[in-house]
C-alpha cells in the first residue's frame, strides 16, 4: 500500500511504495513500477521522491565493512550516514574530505548528489574521494565501478541523482586530522563588495570558507558574516576538550505566521550584531562549525505544514554582479529568506557528468512557501541564472521548469544513456517529461 512521504523541504507531498533493503546481497524487487533508492531523505526537493512508484529504503544497509586506520580508506555499505562515519573515524584521526551542511546524509546520497562543502575552492566535491563502489542494476548485474573500471558509468553515477542503479557499498578516501578542533574566525562585512574582498583573501590561507548574508537589509545589499577555519596542527592539540551533546527539538509544526518579514528582519539584526567586535577568533569543535543546524532536530518544522523551498544557484565568477541583482530582487519582493549562505566555488573539476558545482559564486536560500508569489520569485531568479550561464542545484530543487533545467545541464541527454531503465524519480520525470 502506498504511503504519503515528503522530503526535508516538506514539498511536494507524494504517495509511494516502500521496499526496505537489509542486505547488500539482496536482489532488486520484481515490479512493474519504477524504483529509486532513498537514504535519510534529506534532499530538499523531489530528487529523493518517486510519486506513485517504489522507493528502495537503504538505511538497512548501514554496516561498516573495513576501515584502514593507517591509510584512511573506508569501505562501507551505502546506507551508512556521514554522522556514523565521523563517530568511527574522528577518534582515530580521520575526517571527511568533503562534507555538506548536515551529517545526516547517507554515503549513497552523498555520491548520488555529489555533495560539496565549505572547502570546494581547495578540495572540490565528495565524488573526487570515491575510490570505487558496487552498482546493482535492474538486470541483476553487479558492476564494480571506479576511475579505472566502468569509468563512464562511474562518472554518471557520481552526481547521477540515483538513476543509474543502486549503490550497495562504496570505498572512499578520508582526510587526516590531528584533533576535532577547528581554528575559526568570524568577520562582519558591510556589503557584497566586502564579501568578495574577504573571499579572495581567505581562499588562499583557509581550507574552509563561507558566509551568512542578510537578505532583508536594503540599506547596503549583502551585509553579513564571513566564516573561515582550518584544522589545528599536531602542535596545537589542547589538553582538555569538551564536546557538547546538547540538542534542541522543534516538536511540532510552527504556525505559518511565525516566519514573516518582520520576524526574519529581527533575527537577522540580532544575528549580525551578536558579536561585539568586527572579527572574532576562537577554537571551536568541528560539529557546530560544520553542522550548526544539526543541533536543532526537526528544524524543518519551523516552516510549518506548507514547508519551504530551498534555492541554490551558482553564477560565473566573472558575472558575480548577478548575485547583487538577485539579492536586490529578493529584498524588494518582501519574501524573506531565513537562511542565506554565500561562498565561492573553486576551479577543481567535479567528476560527475551532472555535478552541480563549477567555478563561480554560489548562493543558497530558504523561502517559506507563501503561495504563488514564492514560486514566481524563484522562476524569475531561474531566468537570471540561465541568462548568465549559471545553474541551480537539483538536490535542493522542487519546482524547476524543464526549459531551465535543460539549459543549466545541456549534458542531460548524454547522461540519459546511463540511466537504468527501471530507475526514475519525481524530479527526473518533472524536468525531462520522461515517464
Amino acid at each position: 500500500m502506498a504511503q504519503q512521504y515528503e522530503s526535508w523541504g516538506r514539498f511536494p507531498k507524494v504517495f509511494q511504495h516502500i521496499h526496505p533493503l537489509q542486505w547488500r546481497s539482496d536482489s532488486l524487487p520484481l515490479t512493474d513500477q519504477k524504483i529509486l533508492a532513498q537514504g535519510l531523505g534529506r534532499s530538499y526537493g523531489d530528487v529523493c521522491l518517486n510519486d506513485k512508484q517504489t522507493i528502495l529504503a537503504t538505511r538497512g544497509l548501514n554496516r561498516f565493512i573495513h576501515f584502514d586506520a593507517h591509510t584512511g580508506k573506508l569501505y562501507c555499505e551505502s546506507g551508512v550516514s556521514l554522522a556514523e562515519i565521523l563517530d568511527l573515524c574522528v577518534p582515530q584521526g580521520w575526517f571527511l574530505p568533503v562534507t555538506p551542511g548536515t551529517k545526516f546524509v547517507t554515503i549513497g546520497g552523498a555520491i548520488a548528489n555529489d555533495v560539496h562543502g565549505k572547502n570546494h575552492h581547495r578540495a572540490g566535491t565528495f565524488g573526487r574521494y570515491v575510490l570505487q563502489f558496487e552498482l546493482l542494476q535492474s538486470s541483476g548485474e553487479r558492476l564494480i565501478c571506479s576511475s579505472e573500471k566502468h569509468v563512464e558509468l562511474f562518472k554518471a553515477t557520481i552526481g547521477g541523482l540515483g538513476l543509474t542503479g543502486l549503490i550497495t557499498w562504496a570505498k572512499i578516501q578520508l582526510k587526516r586530522i590531528h584533533h576535532r578542533a577547528i581554528h575559526t574566525e568570524s568577520i562582519q562585512f558591510e556589503n557584497i563588495e566586502a564579501f568578495f574582498e574577504l573571499a579572495e583573501q581567505s581562499d588562499e590561507n583557509y581550507e574552509y570558507t563561507m558566509s551568512w548574508v542578510d537578505c532583508n537589509y536594503t540599506k547596503q545589499i549583502g551585509r553579513g558574516i564571513f566564516f573561515r577555519g582550518n584544522h589545528i596542527t599536531e602542535y596545537e592539540i589542547p589538553e582538555k576538550w569538551k564536546i557538547s551533546s546538547k540538542k534542541l527539538t522543534i516538536p511540532m509544526d510552527l504556525p505559518g505566521f511565525i516566519l514573516n518579514p518582520w520576524s526574519v528582519k529581527l533575527f537577522n539584526f540580532l544575528y549580525y550584531h551578536q558579536q561585539k567586535q568586527k572579527s572574532v577568533s576562537k577554537l571551536a569543535d568541528y560539529d557546530p562549525f560544520f553542522y550548526p543546524l544539526d543541533a536543532i532536530l526537526q528544524w524543518n518544522c519551523m516552516y510549518g505544514k506548507r514547508g519551504f523551498l530551498q534555492y541554490q544557484c551558482v553564477v560565473p565568477y566573472e558575472d558575480h554582479r548577478m548575485i547583487t541583482e538577485i539579492l536586490n530582487q529578493i529584498a524588494k519582493s518582501g519574501l524573506s529568506s531565513f537562511l542565506a549562505v554565500l561562498k565561492n566555488f573553486g576551479e577543481v573539476p567535479s567528476p560527475g557528468i551532472l555535478s552541480f558545482p563549477r567555478k563561480g559564486v554560489t548562493l543558497a536560500l530558504d523561502f517559506p512557501i507563501k503561495g504563488a508569489q514564492t514560486f514566481a520569485l524563484l522562476d524569475s531568479l531561474d531566468d537570471k541564472v540561465r541568462e548568465c550561464g549559471g545553474a541551480v542545484y537539483p538536490c535542493k530543487d522542487a519546482r524547476l521548469s524543464p526549459i531551465n533545467f535543460q539549459a543549466y545541464y545541456p549534458q542531460w541527454q548524454a547522461f540519459s544513456q546511463f540511466i537504468d531503465p527501471q530507475f526514475s524519480s519525481s524530479f527526473w520525470r518533472r524536468v525531462t517529461g520522461e515517464t
